[in-house]
């Protein structure tokens, strides 16, 4: 522990410069998700990470943990998805006790036809102003921040 309880003048820049992306930031990929492809940030990473499963299929409870979401927020964006017609649950054919959110062909589309404007907004705000070697070293550090995080059961 170090002896002084405050951040240094450094430490301080440093963290506040790190608050105001992580407020800033979402609310920006929001505003984008939202006006070019009526998508929520968080319903665009679900449908993402179930374009990335093997037969676009997860358990919902596995989803949550990919998703870094609660069980039962998750649970309420799959019905407004599925009321889309964007996903659907199916019982897990391997165990019935567990639901699959499955992702479905129009959900497909829809994140196909959503993907280029996210990846060109995400290049435009968070990569293009960085050159490679600042983006390989914002890499790292996210990384060690999140890994101590994974260490601390936080």
């Amino acid at each position: 522990m170090p002896d002084e309880p405050w951040l240094s003048a450094e430490e301080m820049a440093t963290w506040r410069a790190l608050d105001s992306l992580l407020n800033r930031l979402p609310a920006a990929l929001e505003r984008q998700l939202e006006r070019d492809a009526d998508l929520s940030l968080m319903e665009y990473y679900v449908l993402a990470g179930l374009s990335d499963q093997p037969g676009h299929a997860v358990r919902i409870s596995r989803l949550a943990e990919l998703a870094h979401c609660e069980l039962s927020r998750l649970s309420h964006l799959i019905s407004r998805l599925q009321r889309r017609g964007l996903v659907r649950r199916e019982p897990d054919p391997e165990d019935g006790r567990f639901t699959l959110a499955v992702l479905s062909k129009a959900g497909h589309r829809h994140l196909e036809d959503a993907a280029p404007d996210h990846v060109a907004h995400v290049r435009r705000v968070v990569l293009d102003p960085l050159d490679d070697a600042e983006q390989q070293a914002l890499r790292r550090a996210v990384e060690k921040v999140v890994a101590r995080l994974d260490e601390l059961g936080d």
